[in-house]
């Protein structure tokens, strides 16, 4: 690490400090007293929802394409989509009823056609949660 000294840059923070632009005591730092309390929303109170059950896709039905759509956004399923995203409903294509577009957790889009798209070697590979 290559440092240089800048001339006047200690004698710039030491009048600074005596002026008391620098001092700020820790309590007002850290009080928290003063902070507004975030209430706890219908949403929020379903973010405890967990999974008490875990299995793999034996049979592609459109649960599990809608379901390989959200794992393929990084997802659990729409539920927790819904959490994460904060969102009521998922947008889907209307002829066939499968997911159409969903927002990652980067905020990038993963955008999905309106025919199936989980192969029958995949399908495997689906986690189907059970609450």
């Amino acid at each position: 690490m290559v440092t240089q000294e800048v001339p006047g840059i200690s004698r710039c923070l030491e009048e600074a400090h005596s002026l008391d632009e620098f001092s700020t005591s820790h309590k007002e730092v850290l009080n928290t007293n003063n902070m507004k309390k975030p209430e706890v929303s219908g949403v929020m109170a379903k973010a405890d929802i967990k999974p008490k059950s875990i299995h793999d896709a034996k049979k592609w039905s459109a649960d599990v394409e809608n379901l390989y759509r959200f794992q393929q956004a990084g997802y659990r399923d729409e539920v927790e989509y819904k959490q994460v995203k904060q969102v009521d409903t998922v947008e889907r294509w209307p002829e066939t009823g499968f997911i159409k577009k969903l927002q990652r957790r980067d905020n990038t889009f993963n955008y999905f056609d309106k025919q199936r798209e989980c192969k029958d070697k995949e399908v495997h590979k689906v986690k189907v949660y059970v609450y």
